[in-house]
């Protein structure tokens, strides 16, 4: 079982890391391990990274659609809580509208 603390790489270890790897010819597993990481991350950002570059795999967002895909979920959910607040102050009749 792994550990219970996530460890956080700084935005340029990331970077130089996937620099490594294209660079030295080796496979991302064997560049993992000479970096002591584990090589599920290391493959993550490398495809990441491709993504990025524009030659992902079809379908593969990049960082920034990604960032947008979530600003845009939140503000979709803020929209939903904000129109579930307005209904609860508005009469649901036309009758208890009209005051009849």
């Amino acid at each position: 079982m792994g550990s219970k603390y996530t460890k956080r790489y700084t935005e340029e270890f990331k970077r130089d890391a996937i620099a490594l790897v294209d660079s030295s010819g080796k496979t991302v597993t064997a560049v993992a391990r000479e970096l002591g990481i584990s090589s599920e991350s290391l493959r993550g950002w490398y495809r990441q990274a491709k993504a990025d570059r524009g030659s992902g795999q079809g379908g593969e967002l990049t960082t920034a659609e990604r960032e947008e895909l979530r600003r845009l979920r939140k503000e979709n959910r803020e929209q939903q809580q904000t129109i579930e607040v307005l209904k609860k102050g508005v009469p649901r009749t036309r009758e208890a509208a009209s005051g009849s």
